[in-house]
């Protein structure tokens, strides 16, 4: 159940975000229903969309709440729940309604930043925040950084974090098995910042970054994941709509879909 959330309060760059979830939706209804590589029409399965999270909550505390309200609902419906952001900090909401759930989940995440400071700007509530955060739920695997503060990067260091940097995923795909032996066989939920792709096909994120990863070096590694892990949860997250460019909001409608199709084919029905 796709579950959109069109806010970005904390974004300290280009705002904009807010208006992902609906780019990412009005580029989905152009999507071709069959999807060659998996021989599957994941449509077929089932994906309902709630109404947009409405945005009346005065703090991004109350916003993250909102968001794992939201996943608790779609959770206790036997629903596998699709985040689309928005600011990646709401992921934390649907990464707690996922943990309480699923004890022992781990998740895979795929970002140009390390997001662990423990605070940015005066808050522990920010982008630069969400994976400290996640920390204090549940562990963590990271894929496609590229860009980190001396103290995240210490940090990774002290507590043993899987931390698989774009560099090294470019220059040996053969990490991609580490990555996915990292999670173990604990479910996993994958949280993906747009800005883990190469600002070349993905330049719509707030804060691109050089030398990100590519389309099928992406799909190459959620397609390993699916196969060995049980997949609960994901979102998609940080879109920044540009202007009379359709490109990005199609790759983050495809990437969903597509993620879809790798659970639903190699574990069907994973919540009946």
């Amino acid at each position: 159940m796709i579950v959109p959330a069109p806010y970005d309060g904390t974004t300290t760059y280009r705002p904009g975000t807010r208006g992902g979830p609906r780019a990412i939706l009005d580029a989905s209804r152009e999507l071709e229903f069959y999807d060659e590589e998996t021989c599957t029409e994941a449509y077929l399965e089932g994906i309902a969309t709630l109404d947009e999270l409405t945005v009346t909550v005065s703090s991004p505390k109350d916003m993250v709440k909102s968001v794992r309200d939201a996943g608790e609902l779609v959770l206790s419906s036997n629903k596998l729940p699709v985040l689309l952001g928005g600011e990646h900090l709401l992921s934390l909401g649907m990464i707690e309604a996922v943990s309480a759930r699923f004890p022992g989940v781990t998740v895979l995440h795929l970002d140009a930043h390390a997001d662990l400071r423990d605070q940015y700007q005066g808050s522990g509530y920010s982008n630069a925040c969400i994976m400290r955060r996640v920390l204090e739920h549940t562990p963590i695997v990271q894929a496609g950084i590229r860009s980190l503060t001396r103290e995240e990067h210490d940090l990774i260091r002290e507590r043993k974090i899987p931390c698989f940097f774009a560099r090294e995923l470019l220059r040996d795909p053969g990490l991609y098995d580490r990555v996915v032996s990292a999670l173990g066989s604990d479910p996993v939920y994958v949280s993906i910042d747009l800005d883990v792709f190469d600002p070349s096909i993905m330049p719509a994120v707030g804060t691109p970054e050089p030398g990100g990863l590519g389309w099928y070096e992406v799909l190459a590694l959620l397609k390993q994941v699916s196969r060995k892990n049980r997949i609960v949860g994901f979102d998609v997250m940080e879109l920044l709509p540009i202007p009379h460019t359709a490109a990005p909001d199609f790759l983050a409608a495809r990437l969903v879909y597509k993620l879809l199709s790798y659970i639903f084919v190699d574990n069907p029905k994973p919540f009946c």
